[in-house]
């Protein structure tokens, strides 16, 4: 047990989490960014694209999710194995987990390619079907480099090798703006900046879909690279049977990740059940909070990392200074995000759409999303230290309790038998996290707490 004496206060961690966090939610920004900017150019493009494309990719992601949770396994016994010095361990852990990344892209591509299926059961109007369809299919041939770039990730992050996540996300949003504008609009984008046309249809979601599988494609040979020279004068990895130990502490997270990703998807199909308007609205506002939510989750891969690494050297004192140091990074950055959604709601909602009718409608649920960017941020990264702990349950439990018999219920009552809408469905959503945030940070307190 370390000396209570020379355990790391809060403060002087928070320099640390902050040199490691800023890199990291740089990256899911980017990342984040990447679908805003399909969603606001798919927005001047046609409504219907817009409200189409955002069903398509919460579908992707909610099944895609759960593949990416079982991989993030590694995020428990990568930092772990360095923070014991073991880095031959970690080589060996790298290649079980690109084992495991290709075993969950077969099933994850399977059922995305089927995802479509389910708007028709939850009576999703045609036009909104139409344009979600050929998004997913082109989005299915993405969830293998994207399931192999989070294994890569998990391992570049934990080295603290974090440039070559931004570079690739900076990249990787040029490119796919540049992408977005010729597929999605053909020679109609060519034409608009002086450009001669040269026969190129216009793809609507499709070449929005193909734009961002590109790019997955190209990041992950820059992850490979990078990750290559980390490891460049080691010798081939052994078996060692960690396949199952990557996928035991994954699974749950997927499943975790699963529960939350699928009730703001259910929340999407519910509000396109109402109307074009509401469903178009729930994306601009779905996507405004996943961007702020985006900082969140790279602040809570900052505190898998050093929670992890103080786990592995027995340090569960300083275990507990890192994840404290993160909630506090992200209580800060999370209260900037609901201050401009308070100030700013239209003005936001005018990035994505110039239908009138959508921005009115989007405002209420960009405010109500100001509401829960607190305990948003606060489940989030207390589920990355949890993660960095090797507890991966008690996120799992937590996001299933909060978000479905809290969050979902209050949902249906308040959107459906109280007729409140689309902002119905949204407080429900804030209940939910609020509820899970409470349980997570406490969770995470209860297992750090000094002996």
């Amino acid at each position: 047990m370390p000396d209570p004496a020379i355990a790391p206060p809060v403060r002087s961690e928070l320099a640390t989490q902050i040199s490691l966090a800023i890199p990291l939610a740089t990256q899911q920004m980017g990342l984040q960014l990447m679908g805003l900017v399909d969603v606001a150019i798919l927005g001047h493009y046609d409504s219907d694209a817009l409200a189409g494309a955002g069903v398509g990719t919460n579908l992707v992601f909610a099944i895609s999710c759960v593949g990416m949770g079982v991989v993030m396994g590694l995020d428990s016994l990568v930092p772990r194995a360095l923070g014991a010095g073991d880095r031959a361990r970690a080589r060996r852990l790298l290649s079980d987990g690109l084992r495991v990344a290709l075993l969950a892209a077969i099933p994850a591509t399977l059922l995305v390619l089927l995802s479509p299926l389910v708007l028709t059961l939850f009576s999703v109007e045609p036009v909104v079907i139409a344009h979600a369809e050929p998004y997913v299919w082109v989005r299915a041939i993405g969830v293998l480099p994207f399931l192999l770039q989070v294994a890569l990730r998990c391992v570049l992050s934990a080295h603290g090798k974090t440039r070559p996540l931004v570079v690739a996300v900076i990249a990787g949003n040029l490119l796919n703006a540049a992408g977005d504008c010729l597929l999605i609009f053909g020679d109609g984008g060519l034409v608009s900046v002086g450009l001669p046309a040269i026969g190129l249809p216009a793809l609507g979601t499709a070449g929005a879909a193909l734009a961002t599988t590109i790019v997955q494609i190209l990041t992950l040979g820059l992850y490979a690279l990078s990750v290559r020279s980390l490891f460049r004068d080691a010798p081939a990895p052994a078996a060692t049977g960690s396949v199952r130990r990557i996928v035991e502490l994954g699974l749950p997270v997927g499943l975790q990740m699963l529960a939350e990703v699928g009730v703001f998807a259910l929340a999407g199909v519910l509000a396109a059940t109402l109307g074009e308007t509401p469903a178009a609205a729930h994306q601009v506002a779905l996507t405004l909070a996943s961007f702020t939510f985006s900082v969140a989750v790279g602040i809570g891969a900052a505190a898998a990392v050093r929670v992890g690494h103080a786990f592995g050297g027995g340090d569960v004192r300083r275990a507990r200074a890192s994840g404290l140091a993160s909630l506090a990074l992200g209580g800060m950055v999370m209260s900037c995000g609901s201050l401009a959604f308070l100030l700013f709601p239209a003005e936001l909602a005018r990035l994505f759409t110039r239908d009138t009718e959508v921005i009115l409608a989007a405002v209420p649920l960009i405010q109500i999303a100001a509401v829960f960017q607190l305990s948003d941020g606060a489940q989030a990264i207390a589920a990355g230290a949890l993660r960095g702990a090797g507890d991966t349950r008690a996120a799992f439990i937590a996001n299933v309790v909060g978000h479905y018999a809290v969050g979902l219920v209050i949902s249906l009552v308040c959107g459906f038998a109280l007729d409140r809408g689309a902002p119905g469905l949204w407080w429900g959503l804030s209940a939910g996290l609020t509820a899970t945030a409470v349980v997570l940070v406490r969770r995470f307190l209860v297992i750090t707490r000094a002996a």
